[in-house]
């Protein structure tokens, strides 16, 4: 047992040494000067290339059953509607279903039941924006009597928001150069940067639309642009 016991002994010595070099060399250099803290952002334009609109059918009747049946009715042909404009089942969603009784209230009386409100809602992504008009002014004469939207978006931002992290760090080196020269120093190094976060300042909020049955011309839709903007915390040492 004694002849086992001291090889591992050993073996364990000549551990410790080696974990305790490989701590030493992490560790960081102490600041010998300034250090300066600033923050920069970084952004980006691009041209919308989806569009979400809300759309669905509000029905209302003596009986919640006829309720129900006839917004299921209508809301068939809305789906109907976005199938043949070409909308792939992934990009249609069921936001909202509903049935509430409709009150009549006067003064001194019970309420008064007076029948039942059905509604269905539908988050719908266009993947060509051009075709938004033409398929909302469908989906109008197919019985959706409630639209909100679009809102306009980018579907896959990341290379976009990528750009702009890069015209960030430009940025922040930038404006550090620019601290140190002011004080008469330069940037020796960067100690640490990070990111608070990339997102798209969103457009102005969209109007709700109360679809009507009649419509003198063809509703089109202005993508314009959105930014992207992309901001990060930086820390130089100055000497």
């Amino acid at each position: 047992m004694k002849f086992s016991i001291l090889p591992l002994l050993a073996a364990t010595a000549l551990v410790v040494p080696a974990v305790a070099s490989a701590q030493t060399a992490v560790q960081v250099q102490p600041i010998a000067g300034t250090r300066l803290d600033i923050s920069a952002t970084g952004e980006v334009s691009r041209v919308p290339d989806v569009a979400i609109i809300s759309t669905g059918v509000v029905t209302r009747a003596a009986t919640a059953t006829a309720a129900i049946q006839q917004n299921a009715a209508r809301m068939d042909r809305v789906r109907a509607a976005l199938k043949r404009a070409g909308i792939a089942d992934k990009d249609i969603q069921t936001s909202s279903l509903s049935l509430n009784p409709d009150y009549v209230y006067q003064q001194n009386q019970p309420p008064k039941l007076t029948g039942y409100q059905a509604s269905n809602t539908l988050s719908v992504r266009f993947r060509d924006i051009g075709d938004t008009g033409k398929i909302l002014d469908a989906l109008v004469s197919e019985g959706a009597n409630q639209i909100s939207g679009p809102n306009l978006t980018i579907d896959k931002p990341e290379a976009a928001l990528d750009e702009a992290r890069v015209k960030a760090i430009a940025a922040g080196r930038a404006r550090a150069e620019l601290y140190a020269r002011s004080l008469g120093m330069r940037v020796v190094r960067l100690l640490s940067v990070s990111e608070s976060g990339g997102y798209a300042v969103p457009p102005p909020m969209p109007v709700a639309m109360y679809a009507r049955a009649e419509r003198d011309s063809s509703t089109q839709i202005d993508p314009g642009e959105q930014k992207l903007q992309v901001s990060v915390a930086m820390s130089f040492e100055l000497q």
